[in-house]
């Protein structure tokens, strides 16, 4: 996934889904684990990685 959609998957879970987004995304990032989806999962990580950023430092 481009870095552009990765960051705006981001931002739109983190308007939805607030504090909870990197939760959620991490949760779908093992569900496509566990499923073989090894690319979606690595995209997913990767929105999860963009949703700390935006959260910023010492946000649980």
């Amino acid at each position: 996934m481009e870095a552009t959609k990765v960051a705006e998957y981001a931002r739109a879970l983190y308007a939805a889904h607030g504090d909870k987004a990197e939760a959620e995304a991490a949760q779908k990032m093992r569900a496509c684990e566990e499923a073989g989806n090894a690319n979606e999962a690595k995209d997913w990580e990767a929105v999860r990685q963009a949703i700390r950023q935006i959260r910023g430092p010492n946000q649980g």
